[in-house]
């Protein structure tokens, strides 16, 4: 069995709160490049996708309590001191073990995907 390099907390973070990669790369990015608010368009010039899922991602770590939406976009703003110092952590971690913590990511929705597939299968009736 392979030892993990990923902290507990870190891992439950990942697993709880970041569904997928372009939602840890859009949070990671937005947290290193905090000088300026990111809209829905810079978000999107950067990471390569669509504005329409880059509004998405932007919104939908401002829902997890990640991002603050302010007048002219979105800024880095934990919800608290603890979540800014695992941000921190997984920042450092992911800079060194990028297909660790994409693997991770990818097997949470892997199950996510599968249970809501099962939920959804038709079933014989006895």
């Amino acid at each position: 069995m392979a030892v993990s390099h990923i902290p507990d907390e870190v891992r439950r973070f990942l697993l709880g709160a970041i569904p997928s990669v372009p939602h840890l790369e859009a949070l990671l990015l937005v947290r290193a490049e905090a000088a300026e608010p990111w809209t829905a368009s810079r978000l999107a010039r950067r990471l390569y996708i669509d504005e329409a899922g880059a509004a998405r991602l932007l919104r939908e770590l401002g829902e997890a309590g990640l991002l603050r939406q302010g007048g002219h976009g979105y800024r880095f703003d934990p919800s608290d001191a603890p979540l800014a110092t695992v941000v921190a952590e997984l920042d450092a971690i992911y800079a060194r073990r990028v297909v660790e913590v994409a693997e991770l990511i990818h097997s949470s929705s892997d199950r996510k995907a599968q249970r809501f597939a099962d939920a959804f299968r038709l079933r014989k009736e006895p």
